[in-house]
């Protein structure tokens, strides 16, 4: 029964209109599984033959660089305070290290933050609140979103390629490889973000000299 269904979703004109839909939203509400869906019809290219993988990453590229242009144009109308959320502690934290890491290596960031859920969601909607222009952040964002897009797809095609037992275990396998890869990057984010907001430690010498 998951197998005929998968077959028929992966055959469906709907399933790349679904996983557009999908990658945009989740540029916004991170609760929505944009990379598993990528990750799934990367995995059903190999497995079911269609829809074909450089369509997949095609299409997931263009989605995702739509949302992310999206929330840099929501940054550039109403800035990173104006709604109830943003006002938050944490919210505001990281939107601090969103402007401090864009700064200091703008294109970098912006290309690790694309694989890391909340973080793309801050540093795009930081990058149009601190007026980066458009000219500079449409490449970077365009090159960030088609790595992200071949990155996903193709995790998905080489676990329906490695793991045995059918379309139905290639897709369960590679979202779960998705989601845990996810989590574990927002751990070293998170981890890289109270580092960098943490106060210096005093060396002994600058001490002694307050001292006196």
């Amino acid at each position: 029964m998951v197998e005929e269904w998968l077959a028929a979703l992966a055959a469906s004109p709907w399933a790349l209109p679904a996983m557009t839909a999908l990658v945009v939203g989740d540029a916004f509400l991170v609760v929505l599984p944009g990379e598993a869906a990528v990750t799934t019809f990367g995995a059903l290219a190999v497995s079911e033959g269609t829809p074909p993988l450089v369509l997949v990453i095609l299409v997931a590229a263009a989605a995702a660089l739509a949302g992310d242009v999206a929330c840099y144009a929501v940054g550039r109308a109403v800035g990173i305070r104006r709604w109830r959320w943003m006002r938050a502690e944490r919210v505001q934290a990281a939107f601090a290290w969103a402007g401090t890491a864009l700064h200091r290596r703008g294109a970098s960031v912006m290309f690790t933050a694309r694989f890391i859920p909340f973080a793309r969601l801050a540093v795009n909607l930081v990058a149009g609140s601190s007026r980066l222009p458009l000219p500079r952040y449409l490449p970077i964002a365009g090159g960030a979103a088609l790595a992200w897009a071949t990155y996903q797809a193709v995790l998905g095609a080489v676990v329906a390629t490695l793991v045995p037992g059918g379309t139905a275990a290639a897709v369960v396998v590679s979202i779960v490889v998705a989601l845990a890869l996810g989590a574990g990057a927002d751990v070293v984010i998170a981890r890289v973000r109270r580092r960098s907001a943490s106060p210096p430690v005093a060396s002994e010498q600058e001490r002694s000299d307050g001292a006196t």
